[in-house]
């Protein structure tokens, strides 16, 4: 059995470029609704930010959050796959929102 941070890198693998998804999201898809908090604290100790891109994990009220590498990078990589980012919220969230099946 797949340990629970394997589960979660497996899924941000997932997101598609251009797309953001959120940590509830994550919790959601993986049936622990309430483990938001764990899932960023896991996201937190990525061993590869970019090929695991976690930088595509924000929050539910779409402003960006933390990141690995720094909140300027996490905007950095987010604008450069053409999300719209304003004072620190992305522009038209639910456009960029991805929903795992």
């Amino acid at each position: 059995m797949m340990k629970f941070d394997e589960l979660v890198f497996n899924l941000v693998k997932k997101i598609p470029t251009g797309k953001v998804t959120t940590y509830k999201e994550i919790a959601r898809k993986l049936g622990k609704e309430n483990s938001s908090r764990l899932i960023g604290k896991i996201l937190n100790k990525n061993p590869k930010p970019i090929k695991i891109p976690c930088h595509r994990v924000v929050r539910s009220d779409g402003s960006i959050g933390g990141y690995k590498l720094g909140k300027r990078k996490k905007v950095i990589l987010l604008k450069k796959e053409g999300i719209r980012i304003n004072k620190g919220k992305i522009n038209g969230f639910r456009e960029f929102f991805y929903r795992f099946k």
